[in-house]
């Protein structure tokens, strides 16, 4: 075999392993996410819940940050209009997440600050405390979304 094709053939080889070790990290770089959401836009709520499941699709681990007026979507009382092309609330959406895996929280401030209590939240979302909150957006392995 001449010898520039030795080294033409050693250098795709190598290439292609460079190639599919960027493609291994990239796939497993961002496994979590925390989506923090305090709009009261309901496009805006929406679009933050669609990427939420869409995250937790594509495989992965959702936190959900619910602030304001936000928070409003984990109440069992919940009502809105409903948002095309699928016709569902950003409320359902997030109901919709939490049965894929994903986690939900109403800030710390929502609850003291509302006439609501955790009695008036749906199963399984919680109630955010500022460490776990911190710790997860100082996380470099975590990306932070807000809406």
């Amino acid at each position: 075999m001449p010898k520039f094709l030795k080294l033409f053939l050693t250098a795709a080889l190598f290439a292609g392993a460079i190639a599919g070790a960027q493609a291994d990290n990239h796939k497993g770089a961002i496994d979590e996410v925390l989506v923090i959401l305090s709009s009261d836009s309901l496009q805006t709520q929406g679009m933050a819940m669609v990427l939420s499941n869409t995250m937790a699709e594509k495989g992965a681990r959702v936190n959900v940050l619910l602030c304001d007026e936000a928070g409003d979507l984990a109440l069992k009382a919940y009502e809105d209009d409903t948002l095309k092309p699928k016709d569902v609330t950003p409320g359902q959406m997030l109901r919709g997440l939490l049965k894929q895996g994903g986690t939900a929280n109403v800030c710390a401030l929502y609850l003291p600050n509302s006439e609501y209590t955790k009695d008036d939240l749906i199963d399984g979302v919680g109630v955010a405390t500022p460490p776990q909150r911190a710790d997860q957006m100082l996380n470099p392995k975590m990306r932070t979304f807000s809406f």
